[in-house]
């Protein structure tokens, strides 16, 4: 190995014996043990097994953070119900987008899976239609023009929709028993849609990733991130459990770390990150854990957010499947905390404040006094409100069956504008730099979901010598590198049943219906 000047290391298949432990180098040091490292540690492990690498998490577990089941709602994001994704119903452009990403990370697992790399699919997806349920003359209106404009697309060829009540109730029973009016209703379905354990996918993910010589070191938090004249990355890292600090040096840095990653990228003198910051954003949700009402509900359902409310907060009604057993989830109810993650701390949003994105951050404020008075609502909301909003959805929800959980934290993104004082954002931005010697990934949803195209974009553009090659080795696992998935709708359907068949979705759909 030798360090690169620019565009990413350099590899020497002929590798010497290790250094001593003082004259370390690292090839790859991720930092966060959630998804987005998870993928990355993956494939790099497959494609450069030569190079040493190590996986720094501040928790001392994996995926306790964002990736955790419980604090997110394990959807397989694939454009299929989010109407967020389609303010205008007659522009399909995002969600197809988000259709065709997810398709690879299907692929990409389905191979692991099939090999034997990944445990068994049942332990992290699961078959569970995806529905848009509304209600309302105008809403129905919307959702109707929203599925003529997707059908149109081999993505959503298979698209079901009905205004009939009965029709409705046979898709989700729960959400059309005992509703009472006539209140115009309609429902959109989607039968190939998934429920993902994230927490689950990234241990399984990481431990692919050790197999090859991969190091994990959980309960150390990166405290410092610095470039070093010679290129280098020197990292301080303590050990929460001892408190004693190292250094390490590495020629390439992923920072995964959720809602810390845009502190350590400034703490890294970024300039990619310059006048960025960030907006914390919690959730609760209902969680329901009573057999007898669980196993009446298969699908995700949702709906159209408040008026006022960010887009990630879309109302939802969610069967789960976490190690197994199967749960209902819904909301989510927005929170506010200065925390920067779930497990954070009350002064991280303070330590992200810089004289170049405070502007930004005060304007995003005035900019948005809609999502403000949002937050306010919510935050002041009663148990009985909320339960209001969940018999929206399942008019004979009682209120013993619902326990109220704490989600994830998530930092959503705020950019400078020209024009404008800030622009806040909620999706993700993947920020490299330092002759793509260093990678971040900021922001939210659908992040989980697309993480495989994601990674294949940082490969690409941190790693241009390696990538002609890294390419021709992923197509063998994700086809749709060359072949477009969408290419036209027998495409779309191969690639559905073959990566449903690998993944076990395919048997335990049947049930379902």
């Amino acid at each position: 190995m030798e360090v690169p000047s620019s565009g990413g290391i350099v590899s020497d298949q002929s590798r010497p014996a290790p250094r001593p432990a003082a004259e370390e180098i690292l090839d790859v040091v991720l930092i966060g043990g959630g998804i987005m490292s998870a993928t990355l540690g993956a494939m790099l492990a497959e494609l450069q097994p030569d190079w040493s690498m190590r996986l720094y998490e501040r928790r001392d577990g994996l995926a306790e953070e964002s990736s955790d089941p419980w604090n997110n709602a394990g959807t397989g994001h694939a454009g299929y119900c989010e109407l967020n994704y389609m303010p205008d119903p007659a522009d399909g452009a995002k969600a197809a987008d988000i259709s065709r990403q997810f398709l690879l990370s299907r692929q990409f697992w389905a191979s692991l899976v099939a090999e034997g790399a990944l445990p068994e699919a049942g332990d992290f997806v699961n078959p569970t239609p995806h529905m848009d349920l509304v209600f309302g003359a105008k809403d129905v209106a919307a959702l109707r023009q929203r599925v003529e404009t997707l059908r149109r697309s081999p993505l959503f060829a298979t698209m079901e929709y009905s205004e009939d009540p009965a029709v409705i109730e046979r898709w989700a029973p729960l959400t059309m028993r005992g509703r009472t009016g006539d209140e115009p209703v309609a429902a959109s379905r989607i039968a190939t849609g998934t429920d993902v354990d994230f927490g689950a996918l990234s241990r399984g993910l990481i431990a692919r990733s050790e197999r090859s010589g991969a190091e994990v070191r959980t309960g150390h938090e990166v405290t410092r991130l610095r470039r070093q004249a010679n290129g280098l990355w020197s990292l301080r890292v303590r050990d929460l459990a001892t408190g004693r600090s190292h250094t390490a040096r590495s020629r390439f840095v992923f920072v995964g770390a959720g809602g810390y990653a845009l502190r350590m990228l400034q703490r890294a003198k970024l300039p990619e990150v310059r006048g960025y910051a960030v907006f914390p954003l919690g959730a609760q949700f209902l969680r329901c854990d009573t057999p007898e009402i669980v196993a009446q509900h298969e699908a995700k359902v949702y709906s159209q957010a408040a008026v006022g409310a960010p887009p990630m907060s879309v109302p939802h009604l969610d069967k789960r499947v976490v190690d197994g057993e199967g749960a209902l989830l819904f909301g989510p109810y927005a929170t506010f905390s200065t925390k920067l993650l779930k497990h954070g701390r009350l002064s991280d949003l303070f330590t992200t404040i810089r004289a170049r994105n405070l502007p930004s951050l005060v304007g995003v404020g005035v900019q948005n006094l809609p999502l403000v008075g949002y937050l306010v609502r919510e935050l002041l909301a009663s148990r009985k409100r909320k339960l209001a909003e969940l018999r929206r959805f399942y008019p004979e929800a009682r209120d013993a069956d619902w326990t109220l959980i704490d989600a994830g934290q998530r930092a959503q993104l705020i950019k400078p504008h020209p024009k404008k004082w800030g622009v806040l954002t909620f999706g993700t931005e993947l920020v490299t730099g330092g002759g793509g010697s260093v990678a971040g990934l900021l922001g939210a949803s659908p992040g989980a979901s697309t993480a495989v195209p994601i990674m294949l974009e940082l490969l690409e553009t941190c790693f241009p010598e390696q990538w002609p090659d890294w390419r021709e080795r992923l197509v063998t696992r994700i086809p749709g590198i060359d072949a477009p998935v969408d290419a036209d709708r027998g495409t779309v359907d191969a690639v559905i049943e073959a990566t449903a068949a690998a993944l076990g979705l395919r048997q335990r759909s049947a049930a379902i219906g």
